[in-house]
């Protein structure tokens, strides 16, 4: 779907009730909807289009804010009103996004649950579209100590040797390990590839004497059966 601009729709032509602006000054950021938020981040663009559209297909194309997430800046300059300088802009502002998120808590983040590493991970994973592998190093009391990105694949594999897995962990004098990676698809369920490197970590662990707490896979909850956008190897069992 294309969407049509008009020039008689640009935001200093709106009413003032209607206005991104005037609705934030007197209602609050929280009352924009999402078209509104990213009209207020494009502000306003070449002669004859209207902001407010561009950002409805900007949401249209990308599927959701989260999406935009993964855009180039190449993507970006496909709409209609945005040029290399408003791409840059675009693309700085999300990795902005992704930055604040992903934000450690320093040593206080404590991983007690698989739910916890889920949360942690998600805005880290949104977006990706090929596979990442980290491994948590943890202290005696499951306390954060390093996040450490071991390896990158492709969008259907990202296979992690224990060597690389448990190097860091050695170097930062961790008792305890949870390992991660994500599935772009969206679906958590493991591959027979991840099971296999799960009960290599597994036997190694045992060998280095550095416990593996569990291997979290992080998906999406709306393309997980289950419903809880993550698999626990350890929940399931097999840790």
């Amino acid at each position: 779907m294309s969407v049509i601009y008009s020039s008689n729709r640009r935001i200093k032509d709106m009413l003032a009730s209607e206005r991104p602006q005037e609705r934030l000054e007197k209602l609050g950021v929280e009352a924009l909807s999402d078209r509104e938020l990213l009209a207020m981040i494009l502000r306003s663009g070449p002669p004859g289009v209207d902001v407010v559209s561009m950002s409805e297909e900007l949401l249209h194309k990308a599927g959701s804010l989260t999406h935009l997430l993964r855009w180039s800046a190449k993507d970006f300059q496909q709409i209609r009103g945005i040029g290399k300088v408003k791409a840059l802009q675009l693309i700085s502002v999300m990795q902005f996004a992704k930055r604040i998120l992903t934000e450690d808590m320093g040593n206080e983040v404590i991983f007690d649950s698989s739910a916890m590493v889920a949360r942690h991970f998600r805005p880290l994973v949104a977006g990706e579209e090929i596979e990442r592998f980290w491994v948590l190093c943890l202290d005696r009391k499951n306390r954060l100590i390093k996040r450490e990105e071991v390896t990158k694949g492709t969008a259907t594999n990202c296979l992690a040797h224990p060597r690389e897995v448990f190097r860091e962990a050695i170097k930062q004098g961790a008792t305890a390990i949870i390992a991660v990676h994500n599935h772009p698809s969206g679906d958590p369920a493991p591959s027979r590839a991840d099971i296999q490197v799960t009960r290599q970590l597994r036997e190694s662990a045992k060998v280095i004497g550095i416990d593996l707490h569990d291997h979290v896979i992080v998906g999406h909850k709306a393309h997980d059966p289950q419903g809880l956008g993550y698999y626990s190897f350890n929940e399931a069992g097999l840790i």
